[in-house]
């Protein structure tokens, strides 16, 4: 067996909120370490690219819809180690958290991807889901707006 790698991951994630104040979610697909849980649009920096071109675009592959970045809103980190039947690894992850304005498309879940599902919340409906800590900080931040 190889000795665990420590591995970091910047990525870039949106805090989006409509006229009605709700909040914009993504439900995590079955192949991620939370399947089913909700989370924030966003994902994976990737080398080379600016993180809040990295949010755009990550925002319309998992929603569909495209927007513009209006403010840094927080920058999250955490690490953690190999998890059992997961992971070897160990990882550092780094999430830059975007307020971002939607600005068009259409709303619709991506396919074969990280997410499955993108549909809007409000606070209360979003507080029967289950959340991934993303997430949280995300309602909390929208909350603050």
């Amino acid at each position: 067996m190889d000795e665990a790698r420590q591995v970091t991951r910047v990525a870039a994630y949106a805090v989006c909120t409509d006229d009605a104040a709700r909040i914009l979610l993504c439900r995590l697909s079955p192949d991620e370490m939370e399947p089913g849980a909700w989370t924030l649009p966003g994902g994976g920096v990737d080398f080379g690219e600016d993180p809040a071109d990295a949010v755009l675009r990550e925002l319309t592959e998992e929603t569909g819809l495209s927007g513009e970045v209006v403010s840094l809103a927080a920058v999250e980190s955490f690490a953690r180690g190999p998890i059992a039947g997961l992971t070897e690894n160990h990882l550092h992850a780094i999430q830059i958290i975007f307020r971002v304005r939607i600005t068009g498309g259409q709303l619709r879940d991506e396919v074969g991807g990280s997410t499955d599902a993108a549909a809007w919340f409000t606070t209360e409906e979003a507080a029967t889901l289950r959340l991934v800590p993303l997430a949280e900080v995300g309602i909390r931040l929208a909350d603050e707006a």
